[in-house]
């Protein structure tokens, strides 16, 4: 689309009594612009808005208008809850080539006035393609993981992550991880990421600076310079799993038996349960209960059993929290069992 009939088309929205507007009173949109970089010719690139209904009341969205045919949007078409957070994806279709700017309105009873998101690149004729081994957008830097999980660890371990990178922009960036907690530090290599090129950032973990058993979680905020703005749209989830000191086995632990180890969710169930026995021949104590992701309400009947005494954990999910997620929806428990000082449930929703 030409500037002129861009232009054209504005002022007849403008006309119409709808003024542009970035602000809203409900819908709050965390970019307005968002920059996809580089793609091939005739290769439909994807750019992705994180909104959230900041309101107290459900927020409809009536429509989304695009500034030309070549561009199509997806967005929730149902009410969207108080609080809730939500993606409107824009896809433009890359037939020409050469820088492009599409925008798009958004109607809805969130704000007076229509939001227009903007999303803006470069289509060229010959260019690599990350988008399948680096699968997540970080600005214009790419990476090939958004979560990182430090499982099964023990006391005195000193592991590592990797997150590897790659710049689809057309300046240098300096990779850098903001937010970091005591317990890891981050190495970028190379210091500074020219167009084009591949590099890899470190996470390592100090577990002498953890000091429960049990889940440990955080967020960290992948950065392209330094003194960038930390937002939901460069965040990636740490978790971290330190495991109890084993104790001997002996004839009078407990031990824990449960019922499955699997909990499965369809669109007509919201809770689940699975029973434990203590089958041993002591107290089973069930030291920590936690979850690995929003979305998951738990409750367990007792957290210390006698020998051949039986309870339930009873799972409740939101099942459009869990299907959002980026880590996998899990429960963990710590336990005094020899034999299974860390039990994992999975959730699975179809």
């Amino acid at each position: 689309m030409t500037r002129t009939l861009l232009i054209i088309a504005l002022h007849a929205v403008l006309t119409t009594g709808c003024p542009l507007s970035a602000s809203a009173q409900r819908l709050a949109v965390e970019s307005t612009t968002v920059d996809v970089g580089k793609t091939n010719f005739c290769t439909p690139v994807t750019a992705k808005f994180e909104l959230r209904n900041k309101g107290l009341r459900h927020l409809n969205i009536s429509s989304v208008k695009t500034s030309c045919g070549c561009t199509l949007v997806d967005f929730p078409k149902k009410g969207i809850s108080a609080g809730e957070r939500f993606t409107i994806s824009m896809t433009y279709d890359a037939r020409m080539l050469g820088h492009f700017a599409k925008q798009a309105l958004v109607y809805s009873n969130g704000s007076k006035e229509p939001v227009m998101l903007t999303m803006k690149g470069m289509v060229v004729s010959d260019w690599e393609d990350f988008s399948h081994s680096y699968p997540y957008a970080f600005g214009l830097m790419l990476a090939d993981v958004n979560d990182i999980e430090f499982d099964d660890v023990n006391a005195g371990d000193h592991p590592e992550a990797v997150i590897h990178v790659v710049n689809n922009g057309e300046e240098v960036m300096t990779p850098n991880v903001l937010h970091l907690p005591p317990y890891l530090t981050a190495l970028a290599t190379p210091e500074k990421l020219l167009p084009g090129k591949k590099g890899k950032v470190t996470l390592m973990l100090n577990t002498d600076k953890l000091h429960d058993y049990g889940l440990t979680q955080t967020s960290i905020y992948l950065a392209r310079q330094l003194g960038e703005k930390v937002s939901s749209a460069n965040e990636i989830p740490v978790s971290v799993v330190l495991l109890p000191k084993l104790v001997a086995t002996d004839a009078n632990a407990p031990t824990m038996l449960l019922s499955a180890d699997t909990l499965r969710f369809d669109a007509r169930h919201k809770s689940n349960s699975i029973t434990i026995t203590n089958t041993g021949q002591s107290a089973l104590k069930i030291s920590s209960l936690q979850m690995f992701t929003a979305g998951l309400k738990v409750t367990l009947g007792k957290r210390e059993l006698q020998p051949q005494e039986s309870t339930k954990l009873k799972v409740r999910i939101d099942r459009h929290k869990l299907l959002n997620a980026r880590s996998r929806p899990r429960v963990l428990m710590i336990t005094n069992s020899p034999d299974r000082p860390k039990v994992v449930i999975t959730i699975k929703v179809d």
